[in-house]
């Protein structure tokens, strides 16, 4: 099997800053499995890697996609796995580095298919949420399927949607669907988790915050609105632009969308935390053990022991 490396953590947790350091120790390039770093245009505000710091260790599946434009886990799966190979060819590990664990799961387990679902299904979902809402949706949702609407934001149509659509087209919620698939056994991953405590984590949300603002997260809005997208665009649906809306309509200050803003990324942040508990990882770290010369031995070992385990199960 294809050895891979994951960085997983929360948002602000510094999984960039140690992918990089590892890429460069192990010679190797990063796979972005970030949902909103796969737009163009969208940097500021999606904490993208800096281009000097893209320099030091090549990055894929960043900038992609227009900000009208969606992604998915599948996409994700499919784009990172033709990657994945031609970086083993080429004697490579790849790392995969990001916070969209349903991007990684997808990856290192495999999507499962659905038989066609009815078209009216969808039809008829997006009718209700003209008419109702999509709280009214999420809460249904959270009936239904607690356990995927948990993992999600309350304003994510796209995946609310989908939720509702899976579960009326075969009766079955979504996470259970994703329960019952099977690993696909393609990698030997070796999966790293930055866990760094909660206080500290959230005064880091809250400092990136003021820091994209500084840098010039309202200009970068406004570009692309210029550019002709709107507030329907996918992209500016996103977790750190989305918020930022009502300023340019002119119904809050900026002031109390930066609040707002920061609110939401800590949910995120706990949200994500949340997802990794289920899982089980190879390493798990917190900001104060990051030693480089120590993960890349630990990293060396695990991916030995695994290949070996691997060799003798078949």
């Amino acid at each position: 099997m294809i050895p891979v490396i994951t960085i997983e953590g929360a948002t602000a947790s510094g999984k960039s800053a140690l992918a990089i350091a590892l890429a460069e120790s192990l010679c190797t390039e990063i796979i972005s499995a970030d949902s909103r770093q796969v737009y163009r245009y969208l940097d500021i505000g999606t904490a993208k890697v800096a281009k000097a710091e893209q320099q030091r260790a090549k990055h894929h599946l960043l900038d992609i996609i227009n900000p009208d434009e969606t992604y998915n886990a599948g996409s994700f799966a499919a784009d990172a796995e033709k990657i994945i190979t031609s970086l083993h060819s080429e004697g490579k590990i790849p790392i995969i580095c990001g916070g969209t664990g349903l991007y990684i799961k997808a990856l290192l387990n495999g999507l499962f298919t659905l038989p066609p679902l009815p078209t009216k299904i969808r039809y008829d979902l997006k009718q209700r949420l003209k008419e109702e809402g999509l709280t009214s949706l999420y809460s249904e949702l959270l009936n239904i399927d607690p356990e995927f609407a948990s993992k999600i934001s309350e304003n994510d149509t796209q995946r609310i949607l989908r939720g509702l659509e899976v579960f009326s087209g075969t009766g079955i919620p979504l996470s259970e669907h994703w329960r019952k698939q099977k690993e696909t056994g393609k990698y030997n991953a070796f999966r790293i988790l930055i866990d760094m405590p909660r206080p500290q984590l959230y005064t880091r949300i809250n400092e990136r915050m003021e820091k994209m603002l500084a840098e010039g997260l309202l200009q970068e809005i406004e570009n692309l609105f210029t550019m002709g997208y709107t507030d329907h665009s996918p992209g500016l649906q996103c977790l750190g632009y989305k918020e930022f809306l009502p300023y340019f309509r002119e119904e809050a200050s900026i002031e109390d969308c930066a609040i707002i803003a920061a609110q939401h990324q800590r949910n995120y942040a706990k949200r994500q935390v949340t997802w990794y508990r289920k899982y089980t990882f190879d390493l798990t770290i917190d900001s104060s053990s990051i030693i480089l010369y120590n993960i890349v031995t630990k990293i060396k070992e695990g991916l030995k022991k695994k290949n070996a385990n691997s060799s003798e199960s078949i």
